[in-house]
């Protein structure tokens, strides 16, 4: 775990944040704590919330290698719970009202390289995929108990698959012979499918199939919907929301969210456009390649 994430646009996101000594922050998807950490270290006071507790502990851990100036329960409060809580864990550790809350949505690095996690299907593992593992529904649930159509209703409303009938077809047919319970067994299902011709075309329907199913086992976008709504309530004067997204999916509720709220007159937009990473920080981490930073300042 030397190496859990990889904070994206971490240079932009603080300064669109304005982070300011001795004011309340909640980093809603703590993670590797690299976003959170830069914040403590600009002298904010931080609420760190993530679901995953493998990635609470991690932060823990790298509480004692850091400067004696960041303390755990006073600088910094770590909280295990899903973001769509957020009024409610605010609430109970004291940031009712805070100067910038972060959101970097999607999976971690750390969750894409460890084959238990199942996010990956680069890498042979359970098909799992919970961010939080006292969930009760994992991926290999929904691939052997949902039918063809409902299949492919998530892979062409969560993933945007081109070839979602063909996949659904397969996989029904596959998992009448045996239960399907790996990543690299499904994914060899996708990459089977005529339509996809090439490498790159065969990587991408995986990708865009895993994507659906992450989604669907962990609720994201019903959890960034419910999140955003609460976050208005939270935000002092002038305070700053800031949300990464990796996909159109996610993209399209932060934007959506932000012009309702424009609209209300709640505040102002800061990017009219999504800020995007510079061809320096994707060369040395390709994740950042499609990451989008929109803000919004609540009214002053």
């Amino acid at each position: 775990m030397n190496n859990f994430h990889t904070p994206v646009l971490l240079k932009e996101v603080i300064e669109y944040l304005e982070v300011q000594l001795g004011k309340k922050y909640i980093d809603a998807t703590m993670g590797g704590g690299g976003h959170g950490f830069e914040i403590l270290r600009r002298g904010g006071v931080v609420l760190g919330i993530d679901c995953d507790q493998e990635a609470i502990d991690y932060v823990k851990e790298k509480l004692k290698d850091q400067s004696s100036k960041i303390k755990a329960n006073k600088d910094l409060i770590l909280v295990k719970g899903n973001f769509r809580d957020i009024d409610e864990i605010a609430r109970l550790n004291g940031f009712e009202k805070v100067s910038g809350i972060l959101f970097d949505l999607g999976v971690s690095s750390y969750q894409l390289e460890t084959p238990g996690r199942g996010f990956s299907f680069q890498k042979e593992g359970p098909l799992d995929m919970r961010m939080d593992k006292d969930l009760g529904v994992r991926a290999a649930d929904l691939i052997n108990a949902l039918s063809k159509k409902e299949l492919y209703e998530l892979f062409t409303k969560m993933g945007e698959e081109r070839n979602a009938w063909a996949i659904s077809s397969s996989i029904v047919r596959a998992r009448r012979v045996k239960k399907i319970e790996t990543t690299r067994e499904l994914a060899s299902i996708i990459e089977k499918i005529g339509g996809a011709t090439s490498a790159f075309a065969k990587a991408s329907a995986d990708k865009r199939v895993f994507q659906a199913l992450r989604i669907a086992v962990n609720d994201e976008l019903s959890s960034l919907q419910e999140a955003l709504l609460k976050t208005i309530d939270l935000l002092d004067k002038n305070g700053r929301i800031a949300v990464i997204s990796f996909h159109s999916l996610e993209d399209r509720i932060v934007k959506d969210s932000f012009k309702k709220f424009q609209k209300q007159g709640l505040g102002t937009i800061l990017t009219k456009k999504p800020i995007i990473a510079g061809n320096s920080e994707v060369q040395g981490n390709i994740r950042a390649r499609s990451a989008k930073l929109r803000v919004f300042s609540a009214r002053g």
